[in-house]
């Protein structure tokens, strides 16, 4: 006798499970019932279809209930949704919108409700501006929202997979994006260092990203919403796409018996049975089991849920398959960027009190000598007995088949020497003789083998001074270039003569860039008899992982209807340009002069090069340089602007490679073609000061210039940096110098003096009374309201080394840079202060 399989949800699980059960077992009646009006589609390339990747509709959609009745002859019902289980009488009540309520029986039943986006209950929460992403109809609401010729900006909330993936998408399409996220970072199953790299990937293609940002509520604007945050500011936008996670569709259930977990997940064993018999579970919607650790977590990807479909299949058709567990495998695209994970992050080995070490590498994505190359950074998590735990990448290209390799490893059980000795495909376009996971496997190794120490980014902030040396390894001319605050430099090829240099009590504490000069220099520290450790991941981690994103710049005041739409739009969605940077039409037939390829180097190795062949051209010759280095996009603008030579083209290509055409200009063109350009109304200020009198007079002269229209940039050096630190920093570790001068600078703003008539500290008081009672802002007032309206703070780099001062302890909205970063906002500038 044919047995009646009912499944409820189509799309991964349940389609995937019927599509198996009717191979399995011809004469079994299957029918499935699906809420929405589509059985089965991709809803993990809705995102794409925004963003003009999927250009035609109908792609989506990856079966159809014809089609799956013609093949599989398997009864269909859309529209249709279930809205209780009687499993004592097999039976499920239907709620269908062409034959109203009815009931069904079954003789196993296989649950697939997936789950639903959270909206949380906040003021304005209806408006109808405010859209989810799970399904067809919704992603043709966004579409059309989106085609939509009086619409530009979009404010997305929620930086996971999905809130990333939409921004993305949105942005492609042509829109002004700002994503909202209460974390301090995106993506969270990538350790913060990871995620910074692809947070200032979408931050350089134009999406404007607010991290650490609550929102409390929405309102209707004349034209568009406005999304409250809880910090006072409000975002204006025309769209805004609701993206803080999912949770389980299961409110039918309540009364069915099924177990459920503390968050309404269908709680399921090995075989995807429930607690009662013949039902089974599958998708989003359920717990799995952690298969690094053995525990109940909840994992929802396509990936699994097509998997355990297709096991709770085969149990019904008397197949002994079993579900060992999720991973957690992923990957994303991100503009240019792939990030890929798998197994556990740290902050997962925390929760489980897991002991574990990390190494980060930063290897070619295949031989650096074939064009094309460009960087991955890698990292591996381990067990002090070397079972890998986990693993996450990101780069430009290749970081797919590293994280499979490694996922496959853990999958089996897999050790770091496994890594180590894993044979993989290798030709000079694809990969190198040591692939990225064999150079992974050999730095986790030395560590295992005890060939070597290390440290992480995050525990310089614990480093005793009076202890350690920390000591930078790179040549003179990097470390002049950027460096990590409190570092001695010695070129680690001149290490052996110097060595007298180091004290031999103290532990050494080394980096360079990527680490393995670092790895170098550590060995021949600690065969000299130094107890010595080298940095994981090297100045490049130290540096990514510093990344923060740009201040807000919009107004903390009440929005007026009048107002809402002109002041977050600055250009049309055609003007929207975030991959390129569009070619003159001298451009298009520009000879090129010179090539120079600089692929597979760091800054500032790129610069470096550009210069010296710039140098040896002739007026008048261009130059076209080919670079990998990511931040060669910012830094070839700069140069640029700075040296006098023309940028003719600049283009980020595929696999991240960034392509500049560049011509050297006489100084007779420099100066004509200077003459006619319209200088932007701006201003520079030095502030070398740290008075409370002339700190309260240049944030006046600040905004007064920014409301005027100039863009403003103020340099803090030296005393001046007593304004912008922090009034209570957490705990910073500082040597006998640094502890030196925070005992005689006063932190922060409301501990400046004056610089005439201070007495003792009463003429401040006085200065801020009679401030108040004329109603003009407070210095602190006036900081804020100066970064409201975009005015740029940097703290000068040199001043804060030598007074001791860590970034840590400056405001957050402030730039860090040098004086090369002053002069070329000098440069540009047309009105210029010292105060």
């Amino acid at each position: 006798m044919s047995k009646k399989v009912v499944i409820v949800g189509g799309v991964a699980g349940g389609a995937s499970a019927a599509a198996r059960l009717r191979r399995l077992d011809e004469h079994a009646e299957i029918v499935i019932f699906e809420k929405g009006p589509y059985i089965s589609f991709a809803n993990c390339g809705l995102p794409y279809y925004i963003g003009g990747t999927i250009a035609e509709r109908d792609r989506l959609l990856v079966q159809t209930p014809k089609g799956m009745a013609d093949r599989f002859r398997i009864d269909v019902r859309t529209q249709s949704e279930v809205i209780s289980i009687n499993p004592q009488h097999q039976t499920i009540q239907v709620n269908s919108e062409e034959r109203g309520q009815y009931e069904e029986t079954y003789d196993e039943l296989i649950l697939s409700p997936g789950a639903r986006p959270v909206i949380p209950d906040l003021p304005g929460i209806d408006n109808p501006l405010i859209y989810t992403v799970r399904n067809i109809p919704d992603i043709d609401r966004i579409k059309d929202a989106v085609s939509a010729s009086n619409n530009e900006s979009a404010i997305v909330i929620g930086g996971g997979f999905i809130g990333v993936e939409m921004a993305e998408n949105l942005r492609e399409a042509g829109l002004h994006v700002t994503l909202v996220e209460g974390n301090e970072q995106v993506l969270t199953p990538f350790d913060p260092e990871l995620a910074a790299s692809l947070a200032q990937e979408m931050e350089q293609h134009g999406v404007n990203l607010q991290f650490s940002k609550r929102v409390k509520g929405f309102r209707s604007l004349e034209h568009g919403i406005g999304v409250e945050l809880t910090d006072g500011h409000i975002l204006k936008g025309d769209l805004v796409i609701l993206a803080i996670g999912v949770s389980p569709d299961t409110s039918f259930l309540q009364s069915s018996g099924i177990s459920l977990g503390t968050r309404g997940h269908i709680i399921v064993n090995e075989a995807m049975e429930t607690n009662i018999p013949h039902i089974y579970a599958v998708g989003d919607a359920i717990e799995v089991s952690d298969y690094i650790h053995g525990t109940k977590t909840v994992i929802p990807l396509a990936g699994p849920a097509n998997k355990q479909g297709r096991i709770a299949a085969d149990r019904i058709a008397g197949i002994h398959s079993t579900y060992k567990g999720t991973q957690g495998t992923s990957i994303i695209k991100v503009f240019g960027l792939t990030g890929a994970t798998t197994g556990s992050n740290e902050k997962v080995l925390k929760r489980h009190n897991v002991d574990y070490h990390t190494v980060i590498v930063h290897p070619a994505s295949h031989a650096s000598y074939y064009p094309g190359s460009s960087a991955i950074t890698l990292k591996l998590l381990f067990s002090p007995e070397g079972r890998i735990l986990g693993a996450q990448a990101v780069g430009f290209e290749g970081v797919d088949k590293r994280i499979d390799d490694i996922a496959v490893a853990i999958h089996f059980g897999g050790h770091i020497s496994d890594l180590t000795e894993l044979e993989l495909s290798y030709a000079p376009p694809y990969s190198s003789a040591k692939d990225p996971v064999n150079m992974a496997g050999y730095a986790a190794e030395n560590i295992m083998a005890g060939r070597v120490k290390t440290f992480t980014y995050d525990q310089l902030s614990m480093r005793q001074p009076e202890q350690t040396i920390l000591l930078d390894v790179r040549s003179e001319l990097e470390h002049r270039n950027g460096h990590i605050p409190g570092s001695l430099n010695i070129p680690v090829d001149e290490l052996r003569e110097r060595m007298d240099e180091l004290d031999v009590s103290k532990e050494i504490w080394v980096y360079c860039q990527v680490g393995l000069r670092g790895y170098t220099a550590t060995q021949i520290l600690r065969q000299h008899g130094f107890n010595v450790k080298n940095l994981s991941g090297g100045f490049k981690t130290y540096r990514q992982a510093q990344f923060k994103p740009a201040p807000y710049s919009g107004q903390k005041h009440e929005v007026t209807d009048d107002q809402n739409h002109s002041d977050h739009v600055s250009h049309s969605k055609q003007n929207a340009l975030h991959q390129k940077d569009q070619p003159s039409a001298q451009s298009q037939s520009q000879r090129i002069d010179e090539e120079l390829d600089v692929c597979g180097l760091s800054c500032p190795g790129p610069l470096i090069q550009v210069k010296q062949k710039m140098d040896q051209l002739l007026d008048g010759e261009t130059l076209r340089v080919k670079a990998s280095d990511p931040g060669f996009y910012e830094d070839v603008k700069a140069w640029a602007a700075m040296s006098g030579a023309a940028l003719i083209q600049l283009e980020r290509g595929k696999n991240g490679i960034i392509e500049a055409v560049l011509t050297k200009q006489t100084e007779t063109v420099k100066s004509s073609s200077s003459e006619a350009q319209h200088v932007e109304p701006a201003s520079t200020m030095v502030v070398f000061s740290g008075d409370l009198d002339k700190a309260i007079a240049s944030l006046i002269i600040a905004n007064g210039a920014a409301a005027s229209g100039r863009k403003v940039t103020m340099f803090y050096t030296f005393w001046g940096l007593n304004i912008i630190r922090k009034h209570q920093p957490g705990p910073v570790s500082k040597n006998m110098i640094g502890r030196m001068f925070d005992l005689m600078l006063p932190r922060g703003s409301h501990k400046l003096g004056l610089s005439k008539m201070n007495m003792i500290g009463v003429g401040p008081k006085v200065i801020r009374g009679i401030m108040k009672k004329n109603n003009v802002a407070s210095l602190e007032e006036l900081i804020q309201t100066a970064l409201a309206q975009g005015v740029e703070m940097v703290a000068c780099q040199m001043s804060m080394d030598l007074m001791g001062i860590q970034r840590e302890e400056i405001m957050d909205q402030v730039t860090i840079g040098g004086v090369g970063y002053y002069l070329g906002q000098a440069d540009k500038s047309n009105h210029n202060l010292f105060i």
